[in-house]
């Protein structure tokens, strides 16, 4: 199908859109899924530490990211830090508030992390041309931008 055949139809028939998506998110997730097997870690630990990879922050925020309530996050948290992967400070500025930060055991699991679920990615996009990788990219980023 050419470009403008592509338009044309997700235009008049959204199901195929929602289908497509919601298809792509299956696939996505079982690279995810898979990852976490492969390092003994359930798919809602590797969200967990692929937030916090960049950041420390907060169990209110994590539970935010999560969509988790406080119960959840707490024994997220709680299982996650009896396996060394994570720690918990004390919040600076709020005395009841915790931070939490992963280890450096953690930062080790996660370098792998990143690059089995990157390889797993790619291989899904393994059977389109560069040119067509450069568009799936473009949008997709641009999809994420107008999203969140």
């Amino acid at each position: 199908m050419t470009s403008a055949e592509l338009d044309q139809d997700a235009t008049t028939d959204p199901g195929r859109l929602v289908d497509a998506l919601v298809q792509t998110s299956f696939a996505v997730q079982q690279v995810l899924a898979d990852a976490a097997a492969e390092h003994d870690l359930s798919l809602a630990q590797l969200r967990l530490l692929g937030i916090l990879r960049d950041r420390t922050a907060a169990m209110s925020e994590l539970a935010r990211h999560l969509g988790l309530d406080r119960s959840s996050i707490t024994g997220l948290v709680s299982r996650a830090e009896r396996r060394g992967l994570v720690r918990r400070t004390p919040s600076p500025d709020d005395g009841r508030g915790v931070l939490v930060e992963l280890t450096s055991e953690a930062r080790g699991v996660g370098v792998a992390l990143e690059r089995d679920v990157g390889r797993g990615v790619v291989a899904l996009a393994a059977g389109l041309g560069a040119a067509e990788r450069d568009r799936l990219t473009a949008l997709l980023e641009l999809l994420v931008e107008r999203t969140y």
